[in-house]
């Protein structure tokens, strides 16, 4: 269960609280003014969301391909290149 606790009241317990979130896996809510701010939480946790993010990302991103590659299926590979060289001319005009 995570615990509330203001910045200052932290800054006076930080290796109390440390011991608790490092080796009793308890995470912290820090509060300034009794607005959450941000999150204290053991090292484990945070690799676990990284990694969800980073399948988060990696699915939105093979969504798109899907999506990419279903709207340019009438397109041939000579018609899409012919396209991109199109652009970069006109890009490197201006």
């Amino acid at each position: 269960m995570q615990k509330v606790i203001g910045v200052t009241e932290m800054q006076r317990h930080f290796r109390q609280i440390f011991d608790e979130v490092a080796h009793d896996h308890v995470p912290y809510v820090l509060t300034r003014g009794s607005r959450p701010e941000a999150a204290l939480i053991p090292y484990e946790e945070f690799l676990h969301f990284q990694a969800l993010q980073e399948d988060q990302v990696l699915a939105e991103f093979d969504s798109l391909i899907k999506r990419m590659q279903e709207r340019n299926a009438r397109f041939s590979d000579e018609e899409v290149a012919e396209d991109v060289a199109s652009a970069l001319s006109e890009v490197r005009q201006n």
